[in-house]
C-alpha cells in the first residue's frame, strides 16, 4: 500500500498533561488525533488543501491510559465531488505488556478547498482499495 492510498498510522504517547484526573486521556485529546489522522489521509488521498467539514459519529468504547501509546489508524472510505469520508480507530497499547485496545472509532467528513477557502471539486481518482 503507498501512501496515496488514503491510509495513515499516527500515534503518541499520552502524557499527563493530556490526561484528566482519572488518569485517562481526555475526550478531545483523542478527537485531536483522530482529527489529524483524517486530514492526513484525505490530503493524501486528494492532494487538495482539506478541512474537517463533520464528524458523523465517535464511539468511545475505552479509556487511555496515561503512558500507553494512542495509535490511530485513518482510512478514506469514500469521496463524493468535493469530500472524502475518512475512518478512524484509535488503539490504546501497553509498550510494557504488548496489550493492545481498539478505544475509539469515528467517521471525519473532509473538504477539499481552493486558495479562498471554499469548497473545490476533486480530481477525478482511481477507485479506492478494499
Amino acid at each position: 500500500m503507498n501512501h496515496s492510498d488514503g491510509y495513515v498510522i499516527v500515534a503518541e504517547m499520552v502524557f499527563p498533561n493530556q490526561a484528566n484526573h482519572y488518569g485517562t486521556l481526555f475526550g478531545g485529546e483523542a478527537l485531536k488525533l483522530m482529527d489529524k489522522a483524517a486530514f492526513i489521509a484525505a490530503s493524501r488521498s486528494c492532494r487538495h488543501a482539506v478541512v474537517t467539514a463533520s464528524v458523523d459519529r465517535t464511539d468511545f468504547r475505552e479509556a487511555v491510559r496515561q503512558g500507553d501509546l494512542a495509535e490511530v489508524v485513518g482510512r478514506v472510505v469514500s469521496r463524493g465531488r468535493t469530500s472524502l469520508t475518512v475512518e478512524t480507530e484509535l488503539f490504546s497499547e501497553n509498550l510494557l505488556t504488548g496489550e493492545r485496545r481498539l478505544c475509539s472509532t469515528s467517521r471525519f467528513v473532509m473538504v477539499a478547498i481552493d486558495a479562498a477557502g471554499r469548497p473545490t471539486p476533486l480530481v477525478p481518482a482511481e477507485p479506492l482499495p478494499g
